[in-house]
């Protein structure tokens, strides 16, 4: 299926990871109206569904998810990568896609985040970036 392939590809952008510290953690409920809200149905092909299955598997629902993976680091209920989309201050030639704090994707407003794993998930379709 088309949609889970890109979620494949999707998760290998913002890296995996298994949750970090304590943050705000979104019931499912909450979270799909979030995703349905933000537009996310049918988003670059994708489900919420498929949006759904990558945000349980990355951050476990948690704000302040956060992964360690040597040269990067994922943050956020996104689990988005220093390396390529946001600035940790720590990560040896990161691009910072998204031109955002990495810290900024750990607190619990997701509205930022969201906006910049809608980026990726553009990029990663080829489409324009905003």
């Amino acid at each position: 299926r088309k949609s889970m392939l890109f979620l494949g590809f999707l998760l290998a952008f913002l890296g995996l990871a298994l949750p970090g510290t304590q943050g705000k953690i979104i019931s499912r409920c909450e979270m799909v109206k979030i995703l349905r809200r933000n537009g996310f149905e049918g988003f670059v092909g994708a489900t919420v569904a498929d949006w759904m299955c990558l945000v349980q598997h990355e951050s476990s629902y948690n704000t302040r998810a956060y992964n360690n993976n040597g040269p990067s680091r994922d943050y956020g209920i996104f689990q988005i990568n220093s390396k390529y989309w946001c600035n940790d201050g720590r990560t040896a030639g990161a691009t910072n896609g998204c031109r955002i704090s990495c810290s900024k994707l750990q607190d619990d407003n997701i509205e930022d985040d969201i906006q910049c794993a809608k980026k990726i998930a553009r990029e990663a379709r080829g489409l324009s970036p905003w």
